[in-house]
């Protein structure tokens, strides 16, 4: 029988500690402090008789007992998301809602053609697109937050328990405004003298980029801001000296209309597979069928593939 103590709130604070592997952090995403987190887990621990985390220095880590414990913890919480994407669903009429998640490089240029296959072959499903970091959309697909990710494969150990259908290979691209002055000798070893946009930290494409700089025996970038965000990029870059590094798929638009250049640089080795990725213990419905065959339909049209 469950030991009627432990809420809710015992729960999601667990489930986001381990996942941010940091008080703090886990304390900003819920909107508390962090003495109160650090109290929620405690009272936790408490009730179970068990530690559940290590605290240091360097963060939190799981103990054994904690890892065992996150296993069901997950689905928990996943399980009431479902429950509350239900209901919402119920309210629409009647239909059906698939919640796709998409990293920033293909939210930017390909959901807005697969959207428009998908309203095409299933006109009585909504489509609800969720865009975000690649850590925190696969966490939300193994908690039945998300019913399919389409983004960029990420390492082996952000993938566990996630399966992944590869759809075609991106690279990464250096950009700036028109009329940079880079431009007039683009080289690699040039772009320190700029402020860099850089990947942050949890983004798929950071090793590759990370990689890229090794191999060509140059040091990352200090003078940089660390995101991925579209939206912040486009603006900042574009009214800016600042040396974008970003996903392929997140400018393809404002390279190909001008309002971005692409810096003249071979950045192959930093090619890696985007595809779908979904829980490997749960059967394909009918409105995900249909929306991986938009997606195929979407590529076709787009001449990729």
């Amino acid at each position: 029988m469950i030991d009627r103590r432990i809420k809710f709130r015992h729960i999601q604070c667990f489930v986001e500690i381990a996942r941010m592997q940091s008080l703090k952090q886990a304390a900003d995403r819920l909107c508390l402090t962090q003495p109160a987190i650090s109290k929620t887990l405690k009272e936790l621990e408490d009730i179970l008789g068990k530690a559940l985390m290590t605290r240091s220095r360097a963060g939190v880590e799981l103990t054994r007992e904690g890892e065992v414990f996150l296993q069901f913890a997950e689905m928990s919480v996943g399980a009431i998301q479902q429950g509350i994407d239900s209901v919402a669903q119920s309210g629409d009429s009647g239909k059906q809602v698939l919640i796709v998640g998409a990293l920033p490089s293909v939210a930017a240029w390909l959901m807005p053609v697969v959207a428009q296959e998908f309203t095409q072959i299933a006109p009585d499903v909504v489509l609800r697109i969720i865009d975000g970091q690649h850590g925190v959309l696969v966490d939300r697909l193994r908690q039945g937050a998300l019913d399919l990710v389409i983004g960029r494969l990420g390492s082996p150990e952000s993938m566990a328990q996630v399966s992944f259908t590869q759809l075609y290979n991106e690279q990464v691209d250096f950009v700036v405004r028109p009329g940079h002055p880079i431009l007039d000798d683009p080289r690699l070893e040039r772009i320190d003298e700029w402020q860099v946009v850089y990947p942050s930290p949890g983004s798929a494409i950071l090793p590759l980029v990370q990689r890229y700089f090794l191999a060509h025996a140059i040091s990352e970038p200090q003078n940089r801001i660390e995101t991925v965000s579209g939206a912040y990029g486009r603006v900042y870059v574009r009214n800016s000296d600042a040396v974008w590094i970003i996903s392929a798929g997140v400018v393809a638009n404002e390279v190909a209309e001008g309002r971005l250049v692409r810096l003249p640089l071979d950045t192959s080795l930093t090619r890696g597979p985007v595809g779908l990725m979904s829980r490997p213990e749960t059967e394909q419905t009918p409105a995900e069928r249909m929306f991986r065959l938009a997606v195929n339909r979407a590529l076709a049209s787009l001449g990729i593939g």
